[in-house]
C-alpha cells in the first residue's frame, strides 16, 4: 500500500511538472505588435484637398459672377489660377454619374468629317484629343493650358464671321456675358450651324428651361429637338443658327450663378 501510495504521488508530481513545462495558452512570449500609427501622409493630403476644394469654389464662383472680359484678365495675370481650377474640376467631374462631355463626343463623331468645330472654354481641351482626327476642333479658354488651345475671351474669338459648322458650349456659359457667349456663336457659325449647350440642371432654379430656349431663340437660335434632361446632374441642347437677324437687345433670362455658402 505504502508502494503504491508513492508510485502515484509521483505519477502526480510528473504530471504537475509536464503541465508546468508546457507553455500556458493565455500567455504568449511572443512581443507585443505595437499599435498602427495614424499616416501623417494620409492626413496631409486630406488637408491639401481641403484646400485645393476651397480654391476651386472661390475660383468657380468668381467664374460665375465676373464678366467674360474680367475673368480673362485676371487669369492671364494668374495662368496658374487656370490649372488650379481644372484640377478642381477634374476631381469634381469623378463624382457625376455621367460626364455629358462624353455625349458631346459621341454625338459629334457622327457628324460628317471635317466639320470645323469651335470649342469653347474648352478646358483641358478633351474634345480636340478625342475628335481631332476626324474634325478640325479650335479650342479656346481664358488661358492655354493644353496644346492648341486658343487664350481669348470668348466675347470675342478671333475666329471670321461664318467659319464653323459647331459650336460647343459644354458647362462653359458663365457669368453675366451669357448672351455675349451666344452672339458669337451666332457670328461665327454658318447659316445653319449647329450650336450645343450643356448646363448643370441648378441653374435653372431660378428660371425655366422654356426661358432660356426662348432666350436663345431671340438670339437667333432654334431648337432642333427636345432638350435632353435625362441626366440627373445636366440638361443638353440642340440649337441651330436661324436666317432671322438676332434682338438688339438681350434677352432678360439669366442663369443662377453658383455661389457657395460662406
Amino acid at each position: 500500500l505504502i508502494a503504491a501510495a508513492t508510485m502515484g504521488k509521483n505519477k502526480r508530481k510528473k504530471r504537475s511538472k509536464k503541465a508546468a513545462d508546457k507553455p500556458s495558452a493565455a500567455k504568449s512570449d511572443a512581443p507585443a505588435k505595437p499599435q498602427a500609427k495614424k499616416s501623417s501622409g494620409s492626413l496631409a493630403d486630406k488637408l491639401r484637398a481641403r484646400l485645393a476644394g476651397g480654391r476651386f469654389r472661390s475660383l468657380n464662383e468668381a467664374l460665375y459672377t465676373n464678366s467674360g472680359g474680367e475673368n480673362f484678365r485676371r487669369f492671364q495675370a494668374e495662368p496658374e489660377l487656370a490649372e488650379a481650377y481644372h484640377r478642381g474640376f477634374r476631381e469634381q467631374a469623378r463624382g457625376w454619374p455621367r460626364n455629358p462631355l462624353d455625349d458631346v463626343i459621341a454625338q459629334l463623331q457622327a457628324l460628317p468629317s471635317r466639320a470645323v468645330v469651335a470649342d469653347m472654354g474648352c478646358g483641358d481641351a478633351r474634345l480636340a484629343a478625342e475628335l481631332g482626327k476626324r474634325h478640325d476642333v479650335r479650342s479656346f479658354d481664358l488661358v492655354a493650358t493644353a496644346p492648341g488651345v486658343i487664350a481669348c475671351n470668348i466675347e470675342r474669338t478671333p475666329l471670321k464671321n461664318g467659319e464653323c459648322d459647331v459650336v460647343v458650349f459644354c458647362l462653359a456659359l458663365m457669368g453675366p456675358s451669357l448672351w455675349r457667349f451666344v452672339g458669337e456663336a451666332f457670328r461665327v457659325l454658318k447659316p445653319g450651324g449647329l450650336l450645343k449647350v450643356v448646363e448643370v440642371r441648378s441653374r435653372f432654379e431660378d428660371a425655366s428651361i422654356d426661358e432660356f430656349v426662348a432666350g436663345c431663340r431671340s438670339a437667333g437660335f432654334d431648337l432642333v429637338k427636345p432638350y435632353d434632361a435625362s441626366n440627373r446632374m445636366f440638361v443638353a441642347f440642340d440649337f441651330q443658327k436661324s436666317s432671322r437677324r438676332p434682338s438688339k437687345t438681350d434677352p432678360a433670362f439669366a442663369f443662377r450663378a453658383c455661389v457657395y455658402k460662406k
